[in-house]
């Protein structure tokens, strides 16, 4: 699976992005995915994650009520809404893919990442 993500940029406290991660090369809806973001000097860390169908999403606590995260499996695609943006949410996002299509929050569970999307937050 070759992952895409896109939809990263510069915005001011309070605002809103949205990301979204493209996948091809394999069968999108046999895979879970999850976001992370690795902000400056700290490790990557689990933002949010979808199950194949819909039905199960997980956020990390300090993006939950904040962030939803959603996919379109016609479109092969994954997104992470995000309002309310604080400076503490500036990080590089990624996506990843994992070869279940049940969710899980360790970075060491997902078989593939995307690039990664810068998001800054000015105050």
């Amino acid at each position: 699976v070759q992952l895409q993500a896109s939809g990263g940029g510069l915005v001011q406290a309070g605002g809103s992005l949205r990301l979204s991660c493209a996948a091809s090369g394999r069968t999108f809806s046999g895979y879970s995915m999850g976001w992370f973001r690795r902000a400056p000097g700290k490790e990557r860390e689990f933002v949010a994650g979808i199950s194949w169908s819909s039905t199960v999403t997980s956020y990390a606590d300090s993006v939950k009520g904040r962030f939803t995260i959603s996919r379109d499996n016609a479109k092969s695609t994954v997104y992470l809404q995000m309002n309310s943006l604080k400076p503490e949410d500036a990080a590089v996002y990624y996506c990843a893919a994992r070869g279940s299509r049940w969710i899980h929050r360790d970075e060491g569970e997902y078989n593939y990442w995307g690039q990664g999307t810068q998001v800054t937050v000015s105050s």
